[in-house]
């Protein structure tokens, strides 16, 4: 992987709107929960929802040696100069553990959406020229089209794709070449009863069907409109979450490993997955995934 000698993803993370630390009444509890996770061998925890840089540091300082990555930054929230300073004073005190995890959003979430790929290149350019510069090794890009996953390949450590298929995955790393991190997030529910497990991930999977960056993108894989109705069809449902126990998730995981990613981030979907610390899911997930963390 093109990363830094220093940097270590481990096989399995964890990706959680639910790990942002902005709110200080919850604070304590991430941080706790965070410290839980380095402890059960995640490699790697991916901070939702849009997160500043910031907000990174209460994680890396209740850890040793867990990589922390936002997943994703907005470009259009943060100048490159704010997002060069903060990155760099988290690089000082913990060296090669944050991984700056950027994306273009969408159109429908940023006010000043317009040409994504011309401004990520351009925002990239103005991360180089920093005062403190974020090397390609410390960044990684929310890629899904072709042209944005060449340019994480080619300006960055690697790709991070959000709601995909393994087929996306297999696809990804032929264009991200044998070198690039491949790190796609995969969301899962665990419940052993099917039909329940579809009920939790219809009720969160219906939001994203509303933002056209990630139907286009599921659409060059073979799904059309009628996938994307009433939070999903069982077909598309089993391509983009693990559903079911600890086992059959851990084969999901595996089918994503097998298609070409070297980490895959972990979301565990609930009632409420935005605020939700599913720390007994997380517990037992840790006993079947290959974990290298520990």
């Amino acid at each position: 992987m093109n990363l830094s000698n220093t940097t270590d993803f481990g096989t399995i993370g964890v990706w959680s709107t639910a790990l942002r630390t902005a709110n200080p009444e919850h604070g304590r509890q991430v941080t706790d929960a965070t410290a839980e996770l380095e402890s059960l061998g995640y490699g790697t925890v991916w901070i939702g929802g849009s997160p500043s840089v910031t907000e990174a540091r209460p994680l890396l300082d209740a850890t040793t040696r867990l990589t922390v990555a936002t997943g994703i930054l907005s470009i259009w929230d943060h100048s490159t100069e704010e997002v060069a300073a903060s990155r760099a004073e988290l690089e000082r005190s913990h060296p090669g553990r944050f991984v700056l995890g950027l994306g273009a959003s969408h159109s429908a979430l940023a006010e000043r959406y317009e040409r994504p790929y011309s401004t990520m290149k351009e925002y990239l350019t103005g991360l180089d020229t920093a005062p403190e510069p974020v090397p390609a090794s410390g960044r990684v890009l929310a890629a899904l089209g072709p042209k944005m996953l060449e340019l994480s390949r080619d300006r960055a450590a690697g790709a991070h794709p959000y709601l995909v298929t393994a087929e996306h995955t297999a696809k990804a790393r032929e264009i991200l070449g044998p070198d690039a991190l491949l790190a796609p997030e995969l969301k899962v529910v665990l419940n052993p009863d099917l039909a329940a497990a579809r009920e939790t991930a219809r009720g969160y999977l219906g939001f994203y069907m509303e933002l056209p960056n990630y139907t286009k993108n599921l659409e060059r894989f073979g799904f059309s409109a009628g996938d994307f109705e009433d939070g999903g069809s069982d077909r598309l449902l089993d391509a983009v979450f693990g559903l079911g126990d600890a086992e059959a998730i851990a084969r999901r995981v595996g089918d994503f490993l097998s298609a070409g990613a070297d980490h895959v981030a972990v979301q565990v979907v609930t009632a409420d997955p935005r605020t939700d610390l599913p720390l007994a899911e997380w517990r037992e997930l840790a006993g079947v995934l290959p974990m290298t963390g520990a």
